[in-house]
């Protein structure tokens, strides 16, 4: 009977042992963390694209019973002196900003300093109505060749690494525009020129996408509006020896805007990682 029981003994202390042993082999592994790309820090790049634009340079003058021009012949002027210009070219620049990703959402703060290229030129020329076929030409030429923008960005992610976002804010540029007036009466001229550094407006949209290591690539559309400048001038000369009409005055004025759409690389320098299993 000892026997017996010592047997069963051993077989039940066996198969426990057994039981144990499979019971500390099975185990599970805590998940591996994962870093989460965040889009809060401070970045710097740089951009090249083209800029499609338009300016509408004017050029107008007044009547005076002392001065140089008959009356019909001032609608005249001012008709041909509303002119307007086309232009386009390669732009591109450096960009520096930081951003702020909460939850799904990307707030910005973005600035950029770009050469620019706008430049353009137009002229037309009409008969006195008095006084043909003696005539007269205006011409005109407007250019800008450096814009910045100071901008806020607003976006959401369309995956983590992608951002679509809106943008808009202050668009600075020194707009240069020359004029000029003459006419085959009496060898008339006149000239006057704008020098402005204009505060305007821009807003677009863009796109951008991380890729690792802090790097992210976007693309942009922006249209800028730089408002109009004007200036006046009573510098109006004919006849030789010369004679002043500084009663006709002369007013000049020129209005730009444009459409950018452009490629850019960012780098941001630092930024939180977020974990996430």
């Amino acid at each position: 009977m000892k026997k017996i029981l010592l047997a069963v003994a051993s077989l039940v202390l066996g198969a426990a042992s057994v039981q144990a042993a499979d019971l500390a082999a099975q185990y599970t592994k805590a998940p591996v963390m994962a870093a989460a790309y965040n889009w809060t820090g401070f970045y710097v790049g740089g951009t090249v694209g083209g800029q499609w634009g338009s300016a509408d340079p004017t050029t107008s003058t007044v009547f005076s019973p002392t001065g140089y021009f008959a009356a019909s012949s001032v609608p005249a002027i001012n008709t041909v002196g509303a002119q307007g210009l086309n232009s386009s070219s390669v732009t591109g620049g450096f960009t520096a900003g930081y951003n702020w990703q909460v939850n799904h959402a990307v707030l910005g703060l973005e600035g950029d300093i770009n050469y620019f290229g706008f430049k353009g030129s137009a002229s037309g020329s009409a008969l006195y109505p008095c006084c043909a076929p003696t005539g007269f030409t205006v011409s005109s030429s407007v250019s800008a060749d450096w814009l910045a923008t100071i901008r806020g960005r607003i976006g959401f992610l369309a995956a983590p690494t992608w951002l679509l976002y809106a943008t808009g804010g202050a668009a600075i540029a020194e707009v240069k525009a020359n004029f000029n007036f003459t006419d085959t009466f009496a060898a008339a001229t006149e000239s006057a020129a704008i020098r402005d550094t204009r505060v305007g407006w821009t807003a677009g949209v863009g796109t951008e996408y991380a890729f690792g290591g802090g790097w992210s690539l976007k693309a942009e559309y922006l249209y800028v509006d730089l408002g109009r400048a004007s200036t006046t001038s009573t510098n109006l000369a004919a006849f030789v020896p010369a004679v002043a009409f500084p009663s006709n005055v002369y007013t000049h004025s020129v209005d730009l805007k444009s459409n950018i759409v452009r490629v850019g690389v960012n780098y941001k320098f630092g930024g939180p990682v977020v974990a996430r299993y």
